[in-house]
């Protein structure tokens, strides 16, 4: 068992005392310190000021990370690869990214001889995928300010985000519950993600009042739900005041508190209190009573954090929580992963930061042995880390905040033969991730045979911490608190709908102070049918329920 320590998250002001943690990230920092001091071996030397055509020495480091890349290539083609391996060390400063930076087979090491991809000593490098958003101007257009609250008028900035060079904005999609994609642009500043102009504001809702008799049907439990098809009717009177609906979207748990969407709207009657959704609608019809919100609305740019693109001119109108010139604006931009391997093995990503990309941030598919450890990923469109096929993967006290899907997906081993697939998430932190999808897009995701997670902090999620899918994974020492914030019906860790899931086992986590709307949550949920989970020496404290099997 790892040493337990309290930590105190100073950055976002959480002040939360975690327990069952190591002293891995401690010991990580202090060797990335070390490194800086270190002679090192017939390396390269990756800096923003470098130059491609320079030789990749410290004196003279690469720009790009390409050409230290083919640098490489080329060492291993003349049999030149150092016998301990090799670090590409990247120099401190921002490497804007307009594609992903991609590693397969060809840039693989040996387990003798890995590659190592690492910032040098404590020098913040970030692989960014948006661009800073600068001149910020109060609104002179008269027709803006009237479509804003009094309260607004005068706190509201805009930018030209075409004056800047900018005219990829992305587009809003239908996405959450059975649905993944890459996301649109987003606005962050001060490290932490903006809130798309809505109403209710954050931590309220409207509700679904009713819906047309057409097409409505028994659930099957007794209860009559509207047709996708058919549209609903909503309670409030705001929507009379909104002078441009042709864009705006909603937000709805349409029927259970468990699946959520975002939809297009299709027509929107104020008169009628109506709205129907374009295709390819939500799931399983409406429900009465619940809960809605409605977004991308200039009106209801009502309070700080809140922002609105207009996509035809290019205007970019923000209310920032803080003075501008004390935080950085940024603006998503690519839709692809900052960093991407394709069969390449024994690699290792270190001490980096990835940031602002509308896709996930890392994709690793098939190879073995790849690890990333003491890396920061925030302000993320999809998932933070996603691990397909291979063997042996891990990710290793990485800080994964503020994702717009998961945060490490994790998918390996073999169910016919139950051969393990061997990747591993232990020691990180995980802190408001599903920022869109909600539901069913938790901290980590197992799926397949004999994976793990163990040691990780996992908080303020809306829905699960962790979820699995497979055999003999081992699920342990996690610390997983204000988890199921915003649904209903879950677990902290959960998994369901297949006996033949067995072999798992989840022991030794300290899960506490968790939320739940309607039928709330538990603590560990094994749903419809799972069978054969040893669940050992856990702690519940503050907890709905504590255990639930739901038959199995």
């Amino acid at each position: 068992m790892k040493t337990s320590y309290s930590y105190t998250d100073t950055l976002h002001g959480v002040g939360r005392k975690g327990i069952i943690r190591s002293w891995t990230r401690f010991t990580l920092g202090f060797l990335l310190l070390l490194a800086g001091t270190l002679t090192v071996h017939a390396d390269f030397f990756v800096a923003p000021g470098g130059s491609d055509e320079n030789p990749g020495t410290e004196e003279k480091p690469f720009v790009t990370l390409e050409r230290a890349r083919d640098a490489v290539r080329e060492m291993k083609r003349n049999g030149a690869l150092p016998k301990e391996g090799l670090t590409v060390w990247l120099r401190g400063g921002d490497y804007p990214r307009t594609n992903a930076f991609e590693l397969t087979a060809e840039d693989s090491g040996t387990p003798e001889a890995p590659i190592v991809w690492q910032a040098r000593g404590d020098e913040r490098v970030r692989l960014l995928g948006g661009r800073i958003i600068t001149g910020f101007q109060p609104i002179k257009d008269e027709t803006v300010r009237g479509r804003l609250s009094e309260a607004a008028r005068d706190q509201v900035v805009v930018a030209d985000l075409r004056a800047q060079g900018i005219q990829d904005y992305g587009t809003l999609r239908p996405r959450g519950f059975g649905r993944s994609g890459v996301a649109h642009g987003e606005l962050f500043f001060g490290g932490r993600p903006m809130t798309l102009a809505r109403w209710p504001n954050g931590g309220e809702w409207d509700h679904i009042a009713g819906f047309p008799q057409e097409g409505s049907q028994d659930d099957g439990h007794g209860t009559v739900m509207g047709a996708l098809a058919n549209g609903f009717f909503y309670e409030s009177d705001r929507p009379a005041r909104w002078k441009n609906t042709g864009d705006i979207w909603i937000h709805g748990y349409w029927a259970y508190d468990w699946a959520n969407s975002y939809e297009r709207i299709a027509e929107l009657d104020p008169a009628r209190h109506f709205v129907r959704t374009a295709e390819p609608y939500g799931n399983y019809g409406f429900n009465k009573k619940q809960r809605i919100c409605f977004l991308n609305i200039l009106e209801e740019l009502d309070e700080p954090g809140e922002w609105f693109l207009d996509k035809p001119t290019g205007q970019l109108y923000f209310w920032p929580p803080s003075p501008l010139e004390k935080g950085e604006a940024l603006f998503s931009q690519i839709e692809q992963p900052l960093v991407k391997t394709s069969g390449a093995s024994h690699v290792t990503l270190r001490g980096l930061v990835f940031e602002a990309t509308r896709a996930s941030a890392i994709e690793i598919q098939g190879g073995e042995n790849i690890r990333v450890a003491g890396c920061l990923l925030r302000n993320i469109g999809n998932t933070g880390i996603s691990v397909n096929g291979g063997r042996n993967h891990g990710i290793q006290s990485c800080d994964i905040f503020d994702t717009g899907d998961g945060g490490v997906s994790l998918t390996g081993g073999d169910r016919q033969t139950l051969t393990p697939g061997g990747h591993f998430v232990e020691n990180c932190h995980f802190q408001r991730q599903a920022r869109w999808s909600k539901c069913y897009a938790p901290a980590i995701s197992l799926t397949g045979v004999g994976l793990r997670a163990s040691h990780n902090l996992i908080h303020d999620h809306p829905h699960a911490g962790i979820l699995f899918w497979g055999n003999d994974h081992l699920i342990e020492f996690n610390d997983i608190h204000h988890v199921a914030l915003e649904t209903g019906d879950v677990g902290a860790i959960y998994t369901g709908r297949d006996y033949t899931f067995r072999g798992n086992r989840i022991r030794h986590n300290y899960i506490h102070e968790t939320g739940g709307v309607g039928m709330g949550s538990m603590g560990v949920y094994m749903d419809d049918c799972v069978s054969g989970t040893e669940v050992f020496g856990n702690v519940f404290y503050k907890a709905h329920w504590a255990m639930f099997i739901g038959g199995g």
